[in-house]
């Protein structure tokens, strides 16, 4: 029995979604080892670049600000992190430097990560300073929030948005994380009245034909009349916090999330009921620990 590259654990996937500004960028990487994942999450989040981090499962997140740095690595301290961060017009290029095994992980581990375009890395290892530069597709956020897909005697709304968001990722836009967001339990709940938002990681432009096969499948298989989708393009939700806020403390009228919507920009795709809750659910993307959390 033997190992085909046994100091190499390739990251599943890494993504960049870019403020559209270029300024502030969120590095997502998809670890194949958690405990690795959790090693690499407390070194670089002492990087001067980093601006704040958190893992989601086998996902972890690096907002990080974009530029160069001098990470100042030190053994057991600090021997791993985020150098460099440039943004271009399509591609945002990385570079990672770590100490022994942190340099293992800085340069084979995330060069080899799917949707990766060009990498360059240095050797690692032992007592080195390994460095690896990746080159990144230049990403968007896009969240869909849904909301009313049951009825009293079957479905579930979470579990259906998932295996949608399944079904229609693609390297045009990849799903990233999924959130249950607790409503406020109005009369006309089904159960335990929860929304849902599922987030995308997507290529400018490129994401329409995901969003239509995410559009169609819903329709196929909801079965309710009332079932809302909304589609929300952008770097931070959070304007839509306080209508959310209001949706998961009192029940409130229609009328108020088509005019929310429009206010934020954010596409009402299938406007029945459920409109309501499915946009309360866009500001808890990425947050799935919180949005379960009563606020009543």
């Amino acid at each position: 029995m033997t190992l085909d590259d046994p100091y190499a654990v390739v990251y599943k996937q890494i993504h960049a979604v870019v403020k559209p500004e270029g300024d502030l960028v969120e590095v997502l990487e998809r670890s194949s080892c958690y405990g690795g994942g959790a090693w690499s999450l407390h070194h670089y989040s002492q990087g001067p670049l980093v601006e704040r981090s958190r893992s989601i499962g086998e996902w972890f997140r690096y907002l990080v600000r974009a530029g160069k740095a001098d990470i100042g690595l030190a053994s057991s301290k600090r021997s791993a992190g985020i150098e460099s961060v440039l943004v271009g017009d399509d591609e945002v290029e990385i570079t990672y430097a770590g100490l022994g095994g942190g340099g293992v992980g800085a340069t084979v581990s995330r060069s080899r990560a799917d949707d990766v375009l060009r990498s360059s890395v240095s050797e690692s290892g032992g007592g080195k300073v390994g460095r690896g530069t990746i080159v990144l597709p230049r990403r968007e956020r896009i969240v869909v929030g849904v909301d009313d897909t049951d009825s009293k005697t079957e479905g579930a709304t979470w579990s259906l948005v998932h295996n949608i968001a399944q079904r229609v990722d693609r390297p045009e836009a990849r799903y990233v994380s999924h959130a249950l967001v607790q409503l406020f339990p109005v009369p006309t709940k089904t159960q335990n009245c929860v929304s849902t938002a599922v987030e995308f990681a997507a290529l400018p432009g490129k994401a329409d034909t995901m969003i239509s096969d995410f559009k169609s499948l819903l329709e196929r298989y909801t079965v309710s009349e009332n079932t809302g989708m909304v589609v929300y393009r952008g770097f931070d939700p959070s304007p839509l916090m306080a209508y959310s806020h209001l949706c998961r403390t009192e029940r409130i009228p229609y009328e108020l999330a088509v005019e929310t919507a429009k206010k934020t920009g954010t596409k009402a795709v299938l406007a029945g009921q459920g409109l309501i809750g499915a946009l309360a659910a866009i500001p808890f993307c990425g947050r799935p620990i919180e949005s379960v959390i009563p606020e009543v």
